[in-house]
């Protein structure tokens, strides 16, 4: 698996004791159901205050920290493989249900909400339970900023450009990009595509064989996006900070040290907002705007799901019917940076209208395409395209856009073959 967003935290090595509850006797007898998570820090904190609000436990539960690595957690069965995956990537279900247990028959139907039935239910079996929702369309940023301009967030594409011309005019740096974690360029990127052509979306996340390179659509969206990535002044740092920027660096860089305007980041980017604004009544969301008039606001949607690998045991199966239960995640919505899927209460403001957007009717939601795409959409495929497309564009005009979208779509044309 690619360098992901769990990374920026430093993941551990350690295999933590969680949750563990019960007499040390009767739990030194009971084997430990074993937990596989990507995260780290502060979220890996925010799961341990979820188990400990669990109750009492008949069983010893470990947590392992496998960070990017946690695609290894469907490994050849031995006395280490964990019974339970927290799995960033939902993509990746279908892939592994041959390695993978169906889910509790009274939990079924949670896989087969809005959306999810298409990642987690396969043939009619569900593999997978939605734990941790992320909304990938969310653009932060500091309205006094905006405010001192005489700017207002922006609601088309097109008002998005000015705002950030009007922003460059005045020698501020409109946007701070995280592109030394690649993710971010794909959700850059996705959040255009849906916004421009959804069919287009719709029919790459579908296709056994993907070739994003034959869509003119695709390479349109290419051009918007170097529209946009081009234009002088607009990065904060230029492209050399840009592409060995982390994501939380980003943040930094808009609430921290205040260098830039905005930053696109999803939900799960609050807890380092808060933790590192300068101002703490200085922080605002907007989502992602319409492409063009008319046109829907594109949602891209991430998450995290629970996945049983074989053979699972009847511990194993409790824990997932405590952990899907709608109040066990509040400790983790308490602290910040957690959307529950179908649930639009309890968060902070900012959080509460992400979680609206993600259940409104009519809403244009599609999951991450690059985690659709397998192989295609990691780190040697669009990842590595995007890159090099930022590093040849950026902040040099849109004169050099058609040329580097014709390179960029010749190098996906070597990774789709």
């Amino acid at each position: 698996m690619p360098t992901s967003r769990r990374a920026f935290l430093g993941a551990s090595a350690a295999v933590l004791a969680a949750g563990c509850s019960g007499t040390p006797d009767v739990l030194g007898l009971r084997r430990s159901v074993r937990i596989a998570v990507s995260w780290s820090s502060e979220e890996l904190r925010a799961f341990h205050s979820v188990l400990n609000g669990l109750g009492r436990l008949d069983y010893p539960v470990e947590v392992v920290p496998l960070g990017d690595d946690i695609s290894t957690a469907f490994g050849p069965r031995n006395a280490h493989r964990p019974d339970l995956v927290m799995l960033p990537q939902p993509g990746l279900v279908p892939e592994h249900k041959k390695d993978l247990e169906s889910m509790p028959d009274d939990l079924a139907d949670r896989g087969r909400a809005r959306l999810w039935d298409e990642l987690l239910v396969v043939d009619g079996t569900t593999y997978g339970l939605p734990f941790k929702t992320a909304h990938k369309s969310a653009v932060w940023y500091r309205p006094s900023v905006l405010d001192k301009a005489g700017l207002k967030p922006p609601t088309l594409w097109s008002e998005w450009l000015e705002v950030n011309r009007s922003l460059s005019f005045s020698g501020i740096r409109p946007l701070a990009l995280g592109a030394g974690d690649g993710w971010v360029l794909t959700d850059f990127l996705e959040n255009v595509l849906l916004g421009s052509s959804p069919p287009t979306y719709q029919a790459l996340a579908a296709a056994a064989h993907p070739r994003p390179s034959e869509h003119p659509q695709f390479a349109a969206a290419l051009r918007l996006l170097g529209t946009m990535w081009s234009a002088p002044g607009t990065l904060a740092g230029g492209v050399k900070r840009s592409l060995v920027q982390q994501f939380p660096d980003a943040i930094v860089e808009v609430f921290g040290h205040r260098r830039a305007a905005m930053v696109l980041a999803p939900d799960f980017a609050e807890p380092v907002v808060r933790s590192f604004a300068a101002d703490p009544d200085d922080i605002g969301i907007f989502t992602f705007p319409p492409i063009s008039p008319g046109g829907a606001a594109p949602v891209v949607v991430g998450g995290d799901v629970m996945v049983l690998p074989k053979p699972t045991t009847d511990d194993a199966r409790d824990l997932v019917r405590r952990l899907a239960a709608p109040a066990a995640v509040d400790p983790w919505i308490t602290a910040g940076g957690f959307l529950a899927d179908g649930r639009v209460t309890g968060y902070s403001p900012e959080l509460t209208r992400l979680a609206k957007q993600l259940v409104a009717p009519g809403a244009s939601l599609q999951f991450d395409l690059s985690d659709r795409l397998g192989r295609l959409g990691a780190m040697n495929g669009l990842w590595h395209v995007l890159t090099d497309f930022l590093e040849r564009i950026g902040n040099r005009g849109s004169d050099v856009v058609p040329d580097a979208v014709e390179i960029a779509l010749a190098d996906l044309k070597k990774v789709e073959s």
